[in-house]
């Protein structure tokens, strides 16, 4: 399990005979370990082109045969999963399942009356509108002329009426109730010109269904032939229901037995095939490769032949962090996924971001509130529809519900830490509820130590700086780039002669006699920072070159200031919540009932503004600080993911259980 790199992929080539090839592939399928490339020139020079069969072609017709009957089916409780021994299996149980013909008649039938059934619906809710109406309907239509019903505003309406020319004979009728709904009949040969005027004018118009009757006559029979549809499609329904529980279970096993041969089937192309042997090439993780090897040679009996390919072709990227680190891969895919050989910098970010965070939140009352809407968002938003729907489309657009559950995720941590710390601070919302309540004395207050607090950033921006440059040059070292370890190094020499430096000007007092005597030469320290800022100077410029050095000079500078946002920002939170809080207890104080109203106004919508800010602003900035301050010291990024050849298994069984794949290999879950 790799932590600070990604896993160290190995490219093997197997060579085995066509008799074994089947089972071979259903062990890669299976264990999901292996991501199969297009054989390399050097072996197909050696070997043909695999090609397809008649059998793969029939693999293909009832993988879209079965995958038709299955959506057609309703779904019903599968019992233990199935075992096809062979391809031959799987074809001879698909053609012995016999409800093709009557599924599909019952699936046309269902359609259809389905379709009957809403031109039956809109049927019955345009003639209850026409009660206004006390002809027959037959008279509404003829070879000449066509009647509409209309629903607009009277003024709409009228603007109809006006557009329509004299030789349109337009006849209306309105609905006495001034509902503005109205009947129009008119030449045929005119429909064209009310369509466009009730476009304009903003009308809907519908056309009468050829009906016969009054409208409550018609309105009877309609509800009438309504029932009978919703008669049959429940027999429909039934009969579907009957034929699942006969026949699903076996559906579902033979569908995916399928889909696994038709994956088997699709990677062929990527094989070369000799008279008797056939040959592939794959990314395997270092760590699997004997492993695989193993089964492979059980399986077959010692038939195959898995071999090293010497290669300099970029593995893919496989990451495979521990579970709860795993989690924070959400935001390294999001930014960019790392190289397989660079360092993986997800265990960092695991650690950073929710530092980052509950620092810039700092109040156990936003803590709390968003560590709710967390919990809220992993359990899947129950009762959302209850919100506004402005509110529910926001969210669907800022991300998808897998993602806002991974973010949900991320984000507890750092809602625990800005808790902890609301609690020491004592700011709940911005108000001291612990001191009002229980007497407590916060020993630390963020607005009267904001100096204590820059320097703690300052460090922070030090220390991940350094870790940028620290795995910069031992990126540097491992790719044999000396000038780049020269230039990496002098930048962390730099960035600490720069923070004792400023120390020493600025006579910080925390730190007692190291910076007593100040910005002088008297004082070991200022002589040791200046001479740490020359020598990291010239390595920077004798690793970067000149025009690089100095830009990695003004960098260094503005990468440590930056983490100074992560007191702005809190110090933001806490003066605007005081704002809200200091506004709304005036008018609280006031007594008047309308003061009081507007009191609390303010205190709901400003505070639910600052929690709003408290999601935004600390997640986006200390991702920030770590995507830029940090990963700019090492990271290149744009790795090719891993895709190991493969799929889950629900309704079947492997088929090499018995032949020694262990179980646990077999069921074992694809990478995150």
């Amino acid at each position: 399990m790799g932590v600070l790199r990604p896993e160290r992929m190995a490219k093997v080539g197997l060579v085995g005979l066509k008799d074994d090839r089947e089972r071979i592939l259903t062990i890669l399928h299976d264990l999901r370990i292996a991501q199969i490339e297009a054989l390399s020139p050097a072996a197909l020079a050696e070997l043909a082109p695999e090609r397809g069969t008649e059998t793969q072609r029939a693999i293909g017709d009832e993988a879209l045969r079965f995958r038709g009957l299955k959506s057609a089916l309703p779904a019903v409780p599968v019992g233990p999963p199935r075992r096809f021994d062979s391809l031959a299996d799987i074809l001879a149980a698909a053609k012995a399942v016999p409800i093709d013909a009557e599924l599909g008649e019952l699936t046309r039938e269902s359609d259809r009356l389905l379709t009957e059934q809403q031109a039956t619906d809109e049927g019955i809710a345009l003639l209850e509108k026409l009660s206004f109406y006390p002809d027959r309907l037959e008279v509404l239509s003829g070879q000449s002329f066509a009647s509409f019903f209309g629903e607009g505003t009277p003024a709409a309406g009228a603007a109809l009426r006006a557009a329509l020319p004299p030789s349109a004979d337009a006849q209306f009728l309105d609905d006495p109730s001034g509902s503005g709904a109205f009947l129009v009949s008119l030449r045929r040969s005119s429909a064209d010109v009310l369509a466009r005027a009730a476009q304009t004018e903003g009308v809907h118009l519908a056309a009468l269904l050829a009906l016969t009757g009054t409208p409550s006559e018609a309105l009877a029979g309609l509800h009438g032939r309504r029932e009978e549809v919703l008669r049959r499609r429940v027999a429909i329904a039934e009969r579907l229901g009957a034929v699942a529980r006969d026949w699903y279970p076996t559906v579902a096993a033979i569908d995916e037995a399928l889909q696994v041969e038709n994956r088997k089937v699709e990677i062929l192309a990527k094989l070369g095939a000799g008279r008797t042997t056939f040959a592939l090439e794959a990314w395997v993780p270092l760590r699997d490769v004997a492993r695989l090897d193993a089964i492979v040679q059980s399986a077959t009996g010692g038939r195959a032949y898995l071999y090293a390919v010497p290669t300099t072709d970029e593995p893919p990227t496989l990451m495979s962090n521990p579970r709860g680190i795993r989690r924070f891969e959400f935001f390294i895919r999001f930014y960019s996924l790392p190289q397989a050989d660079e360092w993986d910098p997800t265990l960092v970010f695991a650690i950073a971001f929710p530092l980052f965070f509950g620092l810039m939140l700092g109040d156990w009352g936003y803590g709390l509130t968003i560590l709710v809407i967390c919990l809220w968002m992993i359990a899947g938003f129950p009762g959302a529809r209850h919100l506004p729907k402005f509110g529910r489309e926001f969210v669907k657009r800022i991300m998808g519900p897998q993602g806002m559950r991974q973010l949900a995720y991320a984000l507890i941590p750092g809602c625990a830490l800005a808790i902890a710390l609301g609690v020491y601070f004592d700011e709940f919302f911005g108000y001291p509820l612990l001191h009002r309540t229980l007497g407590y004395v916060a020993p630390f207050d963020p607005l009267r130590q904001v100096g204590l607090l820059l320097l703690l950033a300052g460090f922070i921006g030090l220390g991940m700086v350094t870790l940028g440059f620290l795995f910069g040059l031992l990126k540097e070292h491992f790719h044999h780039h000396r000038r780049g370890e020269v230039g990496k190094f002098g930048g962390i020499l730099f960035a600490w002669g720069l923070a004792f430096f400023g120390l020493c000007v600025l006579g910080a007092k925390s730190l007692g006699p190291l910076t007593a005597r100040g910005a002088s030469f008297a004082n070991p320290t200022f002589s040791v920072a200046i001479a740490t800022l020359v020598v990291g100077l010239g390595l920077m410029i004798g690793g970067e070159g000149i025009q690089n050095g100095m830009m990695l000079l003004i960098e260094v500078l503005s990468h440590v200031l930056s983490y100074t946002r992560l007191v702005g920002i809190l110090l933001a939170s806490v003066v605007l919540a005081l704002v809200i809080n200091d506004i709304s207890g005036g008018l609280f104080a006031g007594g008047a009932v309308v003061g009081i109203a507007i009191g609390l106004v303010i205190v709901v919508i400003g505070q639910s503004f600052n929690v709003i800010l408290g999601v935004f602003e600390p997640g986006i900035q200390g991702a920030r600080l770590i995507f830029v301050e940090y990963f700019s010291k090492f990271y290149t990024g744009n790795g090719r993911p891993f895709h190991p050849f493969g799929g889950a298994r629900t309704h079947t069984a492997s088929s090499v259980t018995a032949d020694g794949l262990a179980p646990s290999a077999i069921v074992r879950s694809p990478p995150d």
